[in-house]
């Protein structure tokens, strides 16, 4: 005789203080945003007139400049990490809802920060050295590779919507609504979850998903790394200039390491909770999580897309304040 089991019933203490905290700290921060992106402005301008003065100072053969140079440049990407930026919301929504491993974890966010100095100097050698072009029209070329990336992160937004759905639904299908009181064979095909872990569960990403999220994150080079290059150019000390950048690149990456680090224990401390429920369920759950970290990445593709700083005839460092 086949027994039907019952799903236990989902604790919801613990994931209503964690929905009751994330809450809380949204309202918080909604409450503050505006006073919070005025001082990242202007920690960012601050930060890049100590930046230029120190080149100016290098520039001067005052060469204890270039140390301070360096170590501005590490402070201005840790700071960096903090702020708003894609980077950030990139990798936290994939390692949020999707599973990934320990080394990847590490070094997806830092191999990204990375590209993001990589194509700010290619940016400015091939745009700035490479084609001499004006202010002007550097500022309209920054203009059409914000507006190409914004696009490629929301393609990738897609692609893990399909990737998610193509790797989800075949063994949703298979799996069975209910489990009997007697032995089987565990197989691919048998859709118990392997003790309640999921097939979805126990995946990884593989190494087309992870080249994604570093060139979705280095696709978009930070303007503030743009202008510093651009002035040690025109100062003829661009080889400081690259070494600020990539240094100003480390502190994002060794920053932003550290938070895609929280977010992964943080999201197996909630997948723990939800233990109780049967295969069928817990694979639906996944499902949906990464349905929506996809969604969310095409979301804010479309915000980046919409509010890319205009093109400035003078040059943008002169909204930036250099």
């Amino acid at each position: 005789m086949t027994t039907r089991t019952r799903p236990a019933p989902l604790t919801f203490a613990g994931p209503l203080m964690i929905v009751m905290l994330v809450l809380a700290c949204a309202f918080t921060l909604h409450a503050h945003w505006g006073a919070f992106l005025q001082w990242c402005l202007a920690m960012q301008i601050a930060l890049h007139r100590y930046l230029v003065m120190y080149l100016l100072q290098l520039n001067n053969n005052q060469y204890t400049g270039g140390l301070w140079l360096l170590t501005g440049a590490f402070i201005y990407g840790v700071l960096h990490a903090i702020g708003p930026g894609h980077g950030k919301f990139i990798a936290t929504t994939y390692l949020t809802t999707n599973r990934e491993t320990l080394n990847a974890t590490r070094l997806l966010p830092f191999f990204g920060s990375l590209m993001q100095g990589v194509s700010a100097i290619l940016f400015v050698f091939i745009l700035a050295v490479g084609f001499n072009l004006a202010a002007g029209d550097l500022s309209q070329s920054r203009w059409y590779v914000e507006k190409i990336s914004a696009v490629l992160i929301g393609a990738f937004g897609v692609w893990l919507v399909l990737r998610a759905l193509k790797e989800s639904l075949p063994a949703l299908r298979t799996a069975p609504r209910f489990t009997a009181f007697r032995p089987h064979q565990h197989d691919a095909s048998c859709g118990c979850g392997h003790h309640g872990v999921g097939h979805v569960a126990a995946q990884t990403g593989d190494w087309k998903t992870r080249l994604g999220i570093i060139l979705a994150i280095g696709a978009r080079p930070c303007s503030g790394a743009i202008m510093i290059l651009l002035f040690s150019n025109a100062l003829g000390i661009i080889s400081w200039g690259m070494a600020a950048v990539m240094t100003m690149s480390l502190g994002t990456g060794l920053s932003i390491m550290g938070m895609s680090l929280a977010v992964r224990y943080a999201r197996q401390a909630a997948l723990r909770y939800t233990s109780n429920q049967t295969p069928r369920q817990l694979q639906w759950m996944l499902l949906a999580v990464r349905v929506a970290g996809g969604l969310a990445l095409m979301l804010f593709a479309l915000i980046l897309f919409l509010t890319v700083i205009p093109v400035s005839a003078n040059g943008d460092y002169i909204a930036a304040g250099c």
